[in-house]
């Protein structure tokens, strides 16, 4: 069939859904219309109350034929589920073609994290002699004593600070609230940053332009975004030329396989990262593990040694 506007008002409707009620992120939103745009494409245009189950079978055996990673070829299955599912919710379709849909198995693959002595180095290595620096400094001190992602972090506002009881409330996936603890360390940069920094980033522009409730802004007094947190961790990465690809979700990793390696129970570790399963918390004891079995192997003097009997 043709394209119609009653299809785009659809679709329009169900990316709405996918960032309001589903509060999913504009990347993924994106990437969903996408890949529904390339289905309809592929079957011409069918009007969705025409498409079966079959006809969806067909389509994914269509983009297998390509070279997509298992990932990508996973996600276009689930944005198609979803938006079959919401076109049944709102009582658009009678029944959903996609219910029975399932995605290839993802590789496992373990996240990739910091020994202490390399979060130490890159840490150690910030220069604070400037307020974007002081800045900075406060910013990866922060993402690694608390977890936190890096949303939650740029997203944090002065209500959201307890620092007298040395918590922290931020608002992840789903808005979901939760509290998160904060070390000695990181609070004390995050202090000076708020006491002394903050102050001078912005010493150039009206006071009416700053944003007052933003914790971490940039120097034209707004909110700080994602790409300036990455780019911070970059820098100091480059400054010690560690050999490692390190992101905002390194330090999330490598602060929950400290605690599981210390001792931490599980479920505290779960509501602390804010996990709504535990299953998604228990892959840091398969880190962990595997971590002591590479130091096991590398300081026993008998460890990669045949005994002779």
């Amino acid at each position: 069939m043709a394209r119609n506007t009653t299809f785009d008002g659809y679709i329009k409707s169900f990316l709405a859904y996918l960032s309001v009620e589903k509060n999913f992120s504009g990347h993924t939103v994106k990437a969903y219309k996408s890949d529904i745009q390339s289905f309809f494409i592929w079957c011409n245009y069918t009007s969705p109350d025409k498409i079966t189950f079959q006809k969806l079978r067909e389509y994914i055996h269509f983009i297998q034929q390509f070279d997509y990673k298992k990932t990508t070829v996973a996600r276009k299955i689930a944005a198609l589920r979803t938006f079959f599912k919401y076109l049944h919710k709102t009582q658009y379709l009678s029944s959903n073609p996609a219910e029975n849909l399932i995605s290839p198995k993802k590789p496992k693959a373990l996240p990739k994290f910091l020994t202490d002595y390399e979060m130490t180095s890159l840490l150690d290595s910030i220069n604070t002699d400037t307020p974007a620096r002081l800045r900075n400094k406060a910013i990866l001190e922060l993402l690694w004593a608390t977890g936190m992602r890096i949303s939650e972090l740029s997203g944090l506002n002065f209500d959201d600070l307890n620092l007298e009881e040395n918590e922290i409330t931020v608002f992840g996936k789903g808005a979901k609230e939760r509290i998160v603890l904060v070390s000695e360390r990181a609070k004390k940069y995050l202090k000076q940053y708020i006491d002394i920094a903050r102050p001078l980033i912005t010493k150039e522009f009206p006071t009416s332009q700053i944003d007052d409730r933003a914790v971490f802004i940039n120097k034209t007094g707004k909110r700080l975004q994602n790409k300036s947190v990455r780019d911070a961790i970059n820098s100091a990465v480059d400054a010690i030329q560690l050999p490692k690809h390190v992101t905002p979700h390194v330090f999330r990793h490598s602060f929950a396989t400290r605690m599981i390696e210390n001792g931490a129970d599980l479920r505290v570790v779960q509501e602390l990262l804010g996990h709504a399963s535990i299953s998604n918390t228990q892959i840091y004891t398969h880190i962990s593990s595997q971590h002591l079995k590479q130091e096991y192997l590398k300081a026993h003097p008998h460890a990669t040694v045949s005994e002779e009997n």
